[in-house]
């Protein structure tokens, strides 16, 4: 900056006022400074600035995966409220060769003002408590009871509840529920809310069989093998997430079954290709950007004095498409 003030003729405060749109200038000298900024290249030091002005400059965010859709939006809204700030985002995916612990440490080595973490597991690296002590950690879409960190879900409690009640609503009784990881505290609230539906029609929940499974298509794929080979075989398939019931319906594609003639199957996410499947995906639709967004916003109050430990529940809705119909032999 000095140098900038030297090459337009100018004071330092008048370029930090012109850098930091800060202050009054005079047109004339606001251009010689952008012009001298311009002959010398210069770019301002976004830590040193965001460390005076006592802000985040960076900030880490920890997704299980990106192959999946939705932790991709969350992504992208993070990314979105840190741009808006002048937030560099450190992004980490664990994989085998670097689990989550291990990126939990790379994080804190790395100094990030905060994290924001998806967790692929249902529990939280050692790593990741050690960043709280001196940093906030805000959740996404995964609530960790007992580990007092605030967290942006959604209403996945809510949404479970309503998509079963309309597979319910179209006559179906054969039923069988394709679970995430139940150590998942997503998978579980939604668990809970298929059960509350079956309970609401009358159905005893325990009878509906639950397969564990992981929230990917390879695991539809094989848990829709398994459940349809049962006699009598399930007229309807819930599905925790999209990609469980996109692996589901593939494997009825292979097994010549058709969807939903033969059988029914939603799923919960509401990814953006969803919709664009033969057919069309019943499904929960998650406000994944908006949920990343709101996390980001979290963190950046945190980090400027706000109260954390609260739980955010953003609001989800059906998408009712052509997936779904009655049970076969039901007119």
């Amino acid at each position: 900056m000095k140098e900038v003030a030297e090459h337009a003729q100018v004071s330092l405060s008048t370029v930090s006022y012109v850098i930091n749109n800060s202050g009054p200038v005079a047109p004339e000298r606001r251009k010689r400074v952008l012009d001298a900024v311009r002959a010398l290249e210069y770019s301002p030091n976004e830590s040193a600035r965001n460390l005076k002005r006592r802000s985040p400059s960076t900030v880490g965010l920890v997704v299980p995966q990106l192959t999946n859709q939705f932790f991709a939006l969350v992504a992208e809204g993070v990314e979105k409220a840190a741009s808006e700030r002048d937030v560099l985002v450190v992004l980490v995916v664990p994989d085998a060769e670097l689990p989550e612990d291990k990126q939990a440490q790379l994080l804190r080595r790395q100094r990030v003002d905060g994290v924001i973490y998806l967790s692929g597991t249902g529990s939280i690296p050692a790593a990741i408590y050690e960043i709280a002590r001196y940093g906030p950690v805000v959740l996404v879409d995964e609530e960790i009871p007992g580990s007092g960190l605030p967290a942006i879900v959604s209403e996945s409690r809510k949404g479970a509840r309503e998509v079963a009640a309309h597979v319910l609503e179209q006559g179906h009784r054969q039923i069988a529920v394709l679970s995430g990881p139940l150590a998942l505290w997503t998978a579980r609230q939604r668990l809970a809310g298929y059960r509350e539906a079956f309970a609401g029609a009358g159905l005893d929940p325990d009878s509906v069989p639950v397969h564990e499974g992981d929230y990917d298509e390879a695991s539809g794929r094989q848990l829709a093998a398994e459940v349809l080979a049962a006699d009598p075989r399930p007229t309807a398939l819930i599905c925790a997430n999209d990609l469980l019931a996109i692996g589901a319906m593939e494997y009825c594609r292979e097994a010549k079954l058709r969807v939903p003639e033969d059988v029914s199957v939603v799923g919960f996410d509401d990814l953006p290709l969803s919709a664009y499947l033969t057919p069309r995906l019943t499904t929960v639709r998650q406000p994944a950007h908006d949920m990343g967004y709101r996390a980001a916003s979290a963190l950046f109050d945190l980090l400027e004095g706000g109260e954390g430990g609260r739980i955010d529940e953003l609001p989800v809705t059906v998408q009712i498409r052509e997936s779904v119909s009655p049970p076969p032999g039901s007119a």
